[in-house]
């Protein structure tokens, strides 16, 4: 990378933040356009946490996983990351959708789309160092780190950004640069998103999300699960070796604040027996589970995350609840809807933090955000809790007119997969 001398910065993007969001979208622009003077803001030192290297990465038992779908598969092949990711990104080949002691079910399958998956299963430590190797191989990029934007003024022309940092780069004091467009990339819990005042909606969907990841006795042959309880739904994904079907899955499991402190209390034997009796025996019995973590479930939205050379993106913009599996996936159609109104205003001589650039991207992103909003909040009210006879009897009659009617299967599948009108790969470039 171009080493960075203080107070000679000067950037057309600037982004807050080098997380999964933050390193794609870096490497998206600088490979559509290898002219853009591109930097990085991260608090963290490059290689700090002691990384391992790729060539021996190992996951660990209890390494988080993201599940990506085909288009976000489809996104990291055009900026040459894919290649990387796949060796260990586990295939969904196939999703069983269930309602507990109901007789509805249906099952998507990538075959009758004639892929090889639906989506994938990849370790976010996998992601990350393979993220992290591609931005160092990118001459056009500056890692500035460790480091975080302390201060922003925003001119007719540009965004002036006051850095404070340590190491080489900062000696410790602060710097200053200016940047066409600042990308705000720091995450749900933003703290540049807060300092410069974006008001955020807020709405607690009382639930919990449990995550774990468990062992059965029966490989899971690469099929996720979705299954909708009494407490709320429990989604297993398929982990480990992409070339050999084994056990191992990781659990997202839905309840109440307090009945997910209690799951997560039990031993292992009790929480596995709950975790048999609520999802059954189509993995066979579980045997193992690792470390128990709850997070309580949000929705959190900014409804204009822009304004004259700023924009918020990723988690930092919305955080959705997860019964769709598809925050990672907008979040992702999202940076590469930007990367491309950025490069296009670049080639017209625009600046790309002109409002009427932003602008034309929150277009077409709005209405997918939208869309996933409307979509997770349905699916939450339909299939939580105990609802009167008729609903109960009319989802689960919906679950098999989709297993029945192959277009409707199909339909929602494409969904799934990310490749639905306005989320594939064509209609986000």
């Amino acid at each position: 990378m171009t080493a960075i001398t203080r107070n000679q910065l000067d950037y057309d993007v600037t982004i807050a933040g080098g997380g999964m969001a933050g390193a794609t979208l870096a490497l998206a622009l600088a490979r559509q356009s290898p002219q853009l003077r591109i930097g990085v803001v991260e608090p963290f030192a490059a290689g700090a946490g002691g990384e391992t290297p790729l060539a021996s990465y190992q996951p660990s038992y209890d390494a988080r996983a993201t599940a990506m779908s085909w288009g976000t598969r489809q996104c990291y092949e055009r900026i040459g990351v894919w290649a990387a990711l796949a060796p260990k990104a586990t295939p969904i080949k196939r999703i069983h959708v269930s309602e507990q002691q109901r007789f509805g079910s249906s099952r998507m399958d990538a075959a009758e789309h004639e892929q090889p998956a639906l989506g994938y299963v990849v370790d976010n430590a996998w992601t990350g160092l393979n993220l992290q190797a591609a931005l160092q191989a990118e001459a056009a990029i500056d890692w500035l780190c460790p480091a975080r934007v302390a201060a922003v003024e925003t001119t007719g022309e540009c965004a002036k950004l006051t850095l404070e940092g340590s190491g080489a780069a900062f000696g410790g004091d602060k710097a200053t640069l200016t940047t066409g467009l600042l990308v705000v990339a720091d995450g749900g819990r933003s703290p540049l998103r807060e300092a410069l005042g974006f008001q955020v909606e807020h709405r607690a969907y009382e639930q919990t999300a449990l995550i774990a990841n468990v062992s059965a006795a029966r490989p899971h042959q690469f099929e996720a699960f979705e299954r909708f309880t009494c407490s709320g739904p429990i989604a297993l994904l398929p982990q480990g070796d992409p070339a050999h079907s084994e056990g191992r899955c990781g659990l997202v499991w839905t309840m109440p604040p307090q009945e997910a402190e209690r799951m997560r209390g039990l031993d292992k034997a009790s929480f596995l027996a709950a975790l048999q009796q609520a999802f059954g025996w189509r993995l066979g019995r579980f045997v193992d589970v690792g470390q128990r973590f709850c997070y309580p479930l949000v929705l959190e939205r900014v409804r204009q995350p822009l304004r004259p050379h700023i924009v918020l993106v990723g988690n930092a913009a919305h955080t959705l609840h997860p019964v769709a599996g598809q925050g990672f996936n907008l979040a992702i159609r999202g940076l590469m809807r930007l990367s491309g109104e950025v490069t296009r205003a670049f080639e017209a001589g625009e600046c790309p933090g002109d409002l009427a650039v932003l602008e034309r991207y929150w277009t077409g992103q709005q209405e997918d955000v939208n869309g996933l909003v409307a979509a997770s909040g349905a699916l939450v009210s339909l299939f939580s809790g105990t609802q009167p006879s008729p609903i109960e009897l009319g989802r689960n009659l919906g679950l098999v007119a989709l297993e029945l009617v192959p277009p409707a299967r199909r339909w929602f599948t494409r969904q799934a997969m990310g490749l639905g009108r306005g989320t594939s790969v064509e209609s986000v470039q």
